[in-house]
């Protein structure tokens, strides 16, 4: 069946929840957001839904932090957690859909600033598994804790279509799935702007297929995440079978990412043909002491690299960026990365790769590279790795 979201109108911003409740109670089917402007708090779908946004159709969510409550179980930033609800979330559903080509705007700006408020929760979040916290414990959802919500997050769901919308600014992470198998993201465009609002974050997921999407974020574009230390090796669920095809990713910070919190694993990830200008780095693998976790069986293809300001290439087990800082020393493992057919202009750094003296990188291959760049390469740690035609060509700026 189809439900208009017209005609719940009288709901105000609950308009569309309310016609996602009435499609799910009447058996599932399509809930339809006519052209227009749809003002909406958090949305919560159910089984066997498509949200469709006509062409013109643009929901604007709210801005007001106690729209989004009570909190919900999320994971943040790769623990574990109860947190305002995400502004599209499905909890334990399968068979749901986000299509059509309208627009979602998700307000961020508002949220931006508690960047600066948060880090006394996040190192209370970061601690509690290691602390013997229980989950249920681990209630935020307050001004003063400061914890952002992702944009979109299905978590435990199976069978997750997002087709073709643009997504503006949100609150944090953008498109984050959570243990969720059988994904397909096509044909989407972010554009946000804030403090860590990453494009897509696939967050110990398996068999995802990520295709002809446009990412221009505030941070990483694309980046590849199973759980942060002590409670990502508890959930000790790898983010898996991933495949990146015919992307674009420019103005963020890394563009195809795996890391930095790996510590449930991360393995058999491809990722080929796409486009990357104007980024901090290109292709990057990042981890750090205390995270664990490894990266295994990866491999990048067929990608065009130009004018990053850092590297083009990068493997760095000494990522010096995180949030929180672990309490052990415990090494990420990266066993098998294969970097084929790369070639661009423009970086600071060709290649750079760096290992953990007490855990070398193993198996690492580079072949059909050619770069133009300030400096070439720059290689410490590594066990094994094979060079086949790759040329740097140092230029200077």
């Amino acid at each position: 069946m189809t439900v208009n979201v017209a005609d719940y109108i009288n709901y105000g911003q609950n308009a569309v929840n309310e016609a996602v409740k009435s499609c799910f109670e009447n058996g599932g089917g399509t809930v339809n957001v006519p052209n227009g402007q749809w003002k909406s708090g958090p949305i919560h779908l159910e089984s066997n839904i498509e949200l469709h946004l006509e062409d013109n159709a643009e929901i604007i969510f709210s801005d007001n932090p106690d729209d989004y409550l009570p909190a919900v179980f999320t994971r943040w930033e790769g623990m574990e957690c109860y947190n305002y609800s995400p502004l599209i979330y499905a909890n334990g559903k399968e068979n749901i859909k986000i299509t059509g080509k309208g627009t979602l705007y998700g307000s961020g700006e508002k949220w931006w600033s508690w960047k600066l408020l948060q880090q006394e929760a996040a190192n209370e979040l970061c601690y509690a598994e290691s602390n013997g916290v229980d989950v249920s414990k681990r209630v935020y959802g307050t001004k003063q804790t400061a914890l952002r919500p992702s944009f979109i997050q299905p978590i435990n769901c199976k069978n997750v279509t997002l087709s073709d919308f643009t997504i503006v600014d949100g609150p944090q992470w953008t498109i984050h799935p959570v243990y969720c198998d059988n994904v397909h993201i096509k044909g989407v465009t972010v554009r946000t702007d804030g403090h860590n609002t990453d494009g897509l974050n696939p967050d110990s997921c398996e068999n995802v297929l990520i295709e002809d999407c446009d990412f221009s974020t505030g941070d990483d574009c694309i980046a590849i995440n199973s759980g942060m230390n002590e409670d990502g090796m508890r959930v000790a669920r790898p983010c898996k079978n991933i495949e990146v095809r015919n992307c674009t990713m420019r103005f963020g910070h890394g563009a195809v990412v795996i890391g930095s919190a790996i510590s449930g694993g991360v393995e058999n990830i491809y990722m080929h043909d796409c486009k990357i200008f104007g980024t901090m780095q290109g292709i990057r693998l990042k981890s750090m002491r205390g995270r664990g976790g490894y990266i295994k069986n990866v491999r990048f293809e067929n990608i065009e690299i130009n004018d990053v300001t850092d590297q083009a290439i990068q493997i760095n087990m000494f990522y010096e960026f995180s949030t929180v800082t672990p309490k052990t020393d415990t090494p990420s493992e990266v066993d098998g990365v294969v970097i084929k057919n790369v070639w661009g202009k423009g970086a600071k750094l060709g290649i750079q790769i760096k290992g953990l003296p007490e855990m070398k990188l193993k198996n690492i291959e580079l072949s059909d590279i050619s770069l133009a760049a300030n400096a070439a390469l720059l290689c410490t740690d590594v066990e094994s790795i094979k060079l086949n035609n790759v040329n740097i060509r140092e230029v200077q700026k």
